[in-house]
């Protein structure tokens, strides 16, 4: 520690792994809004001490910030004040809980000696063990063919209405992730666990680059910091593009870039119902409400509830041994022959919630061994979603 001390105004010795001796000046406002959408990439604990730190390089009045985990990368950049251009790595997260809790203003940052970097920011001076930028792997860049422009608004919300429904089971491994749709006039994007399949489409978009129907897979990391990704800009666009290995998504000055799932996705469309023919449509909000009344008595481990469709009422219960019973009932135009069917309450309640703000759903039935239907009840919506259940026995 002594050394660095008596030698921290000194140049940085460039050694074969050091690179170039790095000096800037950037706002804590600025540098934090990066490090905040980097972060979370980051492997935590990983076998590869280097994939814990970020790269920091620094060319022109651009500070370019990466971290990867082998998976999936995020690249990100932010215009800065450079003395003198260069690279370098630094703990990603004590660097990100560091800048958190410094005041607003300027901050320097200087690379040292053997991967030493100095970060100032007004009377507070610290220095942090970074490591060599020649051990940091390569990240895939940006490919400039197969472009497609992806409204980002359109993207987020089909990314809320599917990600709930892929695979936690790592050996499915096609279902860790969901199945994105692209075609010259619509987008879709569908997901399953094989329990339950969500499906959402945006149809009437016309979509720059595709001439014919394209079919990607995106695991569901990609998804997950695609959505924090597009919770914080205000980007209209989404820049996609894939090669052999790897699918891009550039978003203004940051480039998520992941590794594809390989594998055939179900064939979805084979799994929809055609022929439900009892049907139900009630306030989303009211069998929101309901089912979370009557879960709090279902099985903990099943979390089945009963739905009971007859005359003009969809009656919803559950019972176990341990806590009681209790049924809810909602009034809804219904003439057929009664029909009871069960099923897992979280699933039901996952498809709610994604749907926010829809004011009628429908449910469609077959009979209670067939897999059931829902859909929000609107011919005018802007976006298509079909949500299939399979039945549990109860």
């Amino acid at each position: 520690m002594a050394m660095v001390d008596a030698e921290a105004e000194k140049p940085a010795v460039l050694d074969s792994g050091q690179g170039a001796a790095m000096e800037i000046t950037v706002s804590r406002q600025d540098l934090l809004k990066e490090l905040t959408a980097t972060q979370s990439v980051v492997e935590r604990k990983t076998t590869i001490p280097i994939l814990s730190n970020f790269l920091v390089e620094v060319e022109g009045e651009t500070l370019t910030i990466t971290a990867t985990d082998l998976d999936q990368a995020i690249r990100t950049s932010t215009a800065v004040k450079v003395k003198k251009p260069g690279s370098c790595t630094i703990p990603a997260r004590k660097l990100y809980d560091y800048i958190k809790l410094l005041p607003g203003g300027e901050i320097s940052i200087k690379l040292l000696e053997n991967h030493w970097v100095q970060i100032r920011s007004g009377r507070s001076n610290t220095k942090m063990v970074g490591m060599a930028r020649a051990n940091y792997p390569q990240v895939p860049e940006f490919p400039a063919e197969s472009l497609t422009a992806i409204p980002a608004a359109v993207l987020k919300t089909l990314i809320s209405r599917t990600i709930f429904a892929i695979s936690n089971e790592e050996s499915r491994y096609t279902l860790n992730g969901a199945l994105l749709v692209l075609k010259p006039e619509s987008l879709a994007m569908v997901a399953t666990d094989g329990h339950r399949l969500s499906f959402a489409e945006k149809p009437g978009e016309a979509l720059e680059g595709v001439t014919a129907e394209k079919r990607v897979l995106i695991p569901r990391k990609a998804l997950a910091e695609l959505a924090s990704l597009l919770s914080d800009t205000e980007e209209e666009k989404v820049e996609f593009a894939d090669d052999d290995n790897t699918l891009f998504f550039r978003i203004g000055r940051r480039t998520l870039s992941s590794r594809k799932l390989t594998g055939q996705f179900p064939n979805y469309e084979a799994v929809m119902p055609r022929d439900n023919s009892r049907f139900a449509v009630v306030r989303a909000s009211e069998l929101s409400s309901a089912i979370q009344r009557v879960a709090q008595f279902a099985d903990e481990r099943s979390k089945a509830v009963r739905m009971r469709l007859e005359s003009n009422e969809l009656k919803i219960s559950a019972n176990s041994t341990e806590t009681g019973e209790s049924e809810d009932t909602i009034d809804t135009p219904y003439s057929g022959e009664p029909i009871v069917v069960g099923f897992n309450s979280d699933y039901i309640l996952d498809f709610l919630k994604a749907l926010g703000d829809t004011s009628e759903v429908r449910l469609e039935f077959k009979d209670s061994q067939s897999a059931g239907q829902m859909r929000p009840e609107d011919p005018d919506a802007e976006y298509r979603s079909r949500y299939v259940l399979m039945p549990m026995r109860i």
